[in-house]
Parts: C-alpha cells; structure tokens; sequence
C-alpha cells in the first residue's frame, strides 16, 4: 500500500486567498471527491498536489518520505488529468498508444482494453468527448505512478462512457490512490471512499450528500 500525504497546502494569488492550511490523505484503494463552486480552487489544488503550478507553502510525503514540490513531477509519482486534452490531436489512438508505451505487452494493455478496437483508428480530435476521456483515462492509468489526480473526468461524457470510465477507475484503484473532482457530482458519490467540499479557502469534511446543500454547494432544490 502507498500513502499520500499533503499538510501545510497555502496557495494566495495577491491578496486573495484560494486554499488556507490544506491537509489530505490518500492511499492505495482509495477514491477521493472534492467538491466546491467554481473558482474555489478544486482544480488549483489537483495542480499544486502534481506540481504544474508552486504552491506558497506545502509539505508532501509519500509513504513517510519527504518530497520537495519541484521534485513531484520528475519523481513519476503523481499523475494528472487536466480539463483539457494533453494528446495531439492530428494523431490516431493507434498512433499514440507507441509514445507512452514503448513496450508491446503495455501497449497491449490499451489496444485490448474494452471499446478501444472501435475507435483506434480515428484521430484525437474526431474522438467524442467520452471516447477521448476513457483513452487519457487508460493513458495516465496504466502509468506506473501510485496516485492520480483527475480534473472533471466526467465533464460532458455520454452516459455509455460515464459507466466505462466508472468501471476503470474501479479497477485502477486496486493498486493507486486517486483524488478526483467533477461537478457531475452524483456520478462522483457512486464511486468515491470520502469527500470533501471547499469552501471559502477551507477544506470540510463531507459526511452525508445534504452536506452538498448545507455548505451551499447545491440549492434546497437540487
């Protein structure tokens, strides 16, 4: 088992703050959700766990041992699924699968995984919305890195690949931790562990979904 740890997380832009005293575990086995509006930093926080961007303070350790922000990304420990695609979009799936995945039997791994074989020859950027997030999905997953961090991994996917990418994550859990966040919200309580929602730069432990209505992250009407 692996074992994320994040203490100390600050992040402020001038005088603005985004997240204050952010502390987190994660670990082999686990989903995580996090929830707020838009613009309380839920996509801030996944980018300053990765490393894309500094935070003002943050202590990460991983399985006890102290890891410096700047090292994150080289470390290959933490992966991350941005909102917007990283895959070039002029290529094929089966033109992409090679540049991730030198070796044959991990390419095997993508090109025989469920539903690829029906879209493998189309470039990326003909892809349907569901069909380019369950590849990033396979891509990021099928990395050697322990913990993945997700940005809206359900954000306007049709319902087919909803149940495809929920199947995944499933899987993958049993050897990585992941933290995700997604404002498709119900589809992210059908498969997370522990939730928490941000709210005016604090992080709150969520126990029940009316939780989701009483630090205003729904309406009464939802």
């Amino acid at each position: 088992m692996n074992l994320l740890e994040i203490t100390n997380l600050n992040k402020s832009y001038g005088k603005k703050v985004i997240l204050k005293d952010i502390s987190l575990q994660c670990k082999t086995g686990e989903i995580i959700g996090v929830f707020g509006r838009n613009r309380t930093g839920k996509s801030t926080l996944l980018k300053l766990i990765f490393g894309a961007i500094k935070a003002d303070s943050i202590q990460i350790k991983i399985n006890s041992k102290t890891i410096a922000q700047k090292a994150i990304i080289p470390s290959k420990q933490i992966a991350y699924l941005p909102q917007d695609t990283f895959l070039p979009k002029e290529k094929t799936v089966r033109e992409i699968i090679p540049l991730f995945f030198p070796n044959a039997d991990e390419q095997d791994k993508i090109f025989y995984a469920p539903k690829i074989s029906s879209f493998e020859k189309i470039k990326v950027g003909k892809l349907s919305q569901g069909q380019l997030r369950y590849f990033e999905l396979l891509i990021i997953g099928n990395l050697n890195h322990p913990f993945m961090m997700l940005d809206e991994p359900f954000s306007m996917i049709e319902p087919l690949y909803k149940e495809i990418i929920k199947k995944l994550l499933f899987k993958l859990k049993e050897t990585k931790g992941i933290i995700l966040t997604d404002h498709y919200y119900n589809d992210v309580l059908e498969i997370t562990h522990r939730n928490f929602i941000i709210k005016d730069a604090q992080k709150i432990e969520m126990r029940f979904k009316n939780d989701l209505i009483k630090y205003e992250y729904l309406n009464s009407k939802a």
